[in-house]
This record gives structure tokens, C-alpha cells and sequence, in this order.
């Protein structure tokens, strides 16, 4: 294949004509629905799930929850390039499993840019902050991060492919 046949690579939104990057100009964009969610695997030892009814340092699902949701409050603060948008609903579902947990936040809001940043956010610090409840008992806990779907906005939809899913699935689940 030459290189006048190779697909052209998609732009960069952050990254201008001469390679610096900026924020994206957002006034021009239409105010839609916006929604993310994204999921966080942590992979732990059963000694690390047993302690989670018993972790001294307190209620580790609570505290994991709220510092999910707290994250995706400030993702802006967080990430350099993220515009602060308003967020109009954050959940986060934990799921105990076999060999982990699974932490899914979701959030919404009705703005100008999406909030797939903020649902990845929220799940990656659930994931440190549930490392940083059970390290005394784990310390070889480890996480995977990724978008599982979002929706509104110029990009339209977005939804991981059930396949690739259940690699990453299968992935995280061994021991």
C-alpha cells in the first residue's frame, strides 16, 4: 500500500495547524443531551473483597461512591483541556465480583461539550479509592479503565463493541 492510498487520520480537536495544543472553541456548538458512561475494573485478591465489610479505615463502597462523584465534579480541575461543564446527573453502580469489583459511573448533562471525560474520570478515581481503602490488605490490586458508551454531541454515539467487551472482561478476570 502507498501513501497516497492510506485513510487520512482523524484530526486532533485539541492539537491546532502547528501543533500546539488549546481548548477547543465550543461557543458555535448546539446545546444537546449529553451522556457517558464508563467502567472501571479493579482486579483484587479475595482477602481485599472479604475486608470490605471490615476496612478500618470505614465504609469503603460509601467512600468509593463519593469520591467518584466528587471527580467527576472536577474533572475541569483535573484534566487541562477539559471546559467546566454543568453536570445535571452523576451515578456510580459497584458491583462486587468473583475477582474484583466493577465501578460504572454515568454522567449526564445538557451543554455544549460531552461528559465522556467526567465518566472516566469519576471511574478512575473510584478505583484509586478503592485501592487506597484496602492497600494494608492488597497491595497488588490493579485496574483497567474504559468508555462504554456516550451519546449527544457532533461525534454522535458511541458504544464499545460487545466483543471487545468480553476480551477486556475476560482480560481483567484472570488471576
Amino acid at each position: 500500500m502507498n501513501r497516497s492510498s492510506k485513510p487520512a487520520k482523524p484530526a486532533l480537536s485539541h492539537v491546532d495547524a502547528k501543533g500546539h495544543v488549546h481548548m477547543v472553541a465550543i461557543d458555535a456548538k448546539a446545546i444537546t443531551k449529553r451522556s457517558a458512561s464508563a467502567v472501571a475494573f479493579v482486579s483484587c485478591s479475595t482477602d481485599a473483597l472479604l475486608a470490605i465489610a471490615t476496612a478500618k479505615k470505614g465504609d469503603v463502597l460509601a467512600t468509593v461512591r463519593i469520591a467518584a462523584i466528587q471527580a467527576a465534579k472536577q474533572t475541569s480541575s483535573l484534566i487541562p483541556l477539559c471546559h467546566p461543564i454543568p453536570l445535571t446527573h452523576v451515578a456510580i453502580d459497584l458491583d462486587i465480583e468473583a475477582n474484583g469489583v466493577r465501578i460504572t459511573a454515568r454522567a449526564e448533562s445538557t451543554d455544549r461539550t460531552g461528559v465522556e471525560m467526567e465518566a472516566l474520570t469519576a471511574a478512575s478515581v473510584g478505583a484509586l479509592t478503592f485501592y487506597d481503602m484496602l492497600k494494608a490488605v492488597d497491595r497488588s490490586m490493579t485496574f483497567e479503565v474504559g468508555l462504554v458508551e456516550k451519546s449527544g454531541g457532533q461525534s454522535g454515539d458511541f458504544s464499545r463493541s460487545p466483543k471487545r467487551a468480553r476480551a477486556r472482561t475476560k482480560l481483567s478476570s484472570r488471576k
